[in-house]
């Protein structure tokens, strides 16, 4: 079995917005890693290169990944509501 190969879609200030950004992405069934550097996790930087966080997706789900960040950037995901299932 081949190791699966993980690719960063995106760059994020701060841990809260990444964790909204992972949220996001696997609510539309993108499996997301988040890496950041641990001294800004440490003691909660959020506006250096210290604070960035990496979102990395599956390599095989790069594609769906950025659809779906262009789509929250432009705002398409504002006003819905959430609905249980």
């Amino acid at each position: 079995m081949s190791e699966q190969k993980w690719v960063v879609v995106t760059t994020i200030s701060g841990e809260m917005q990444a964790e909204l950004m992972r949220g996001l992405l696997e609510a539309q069934g993108v499996p997301v890693l988040l890496v950041q550097e641990s001294a800004g996790r440490t003691f909660g930087i959020t506006n250096s290169p210290l604070g960035e966080v990496e979102i990395l997706v599956a390599e095989n789900r790069v594609e769906d990944a950025r659809e779906v960040i262009a789509k929250y950037e432009s705002g398409e995901y504002e006003g819905m509501e959430y609905t249980e299932e």
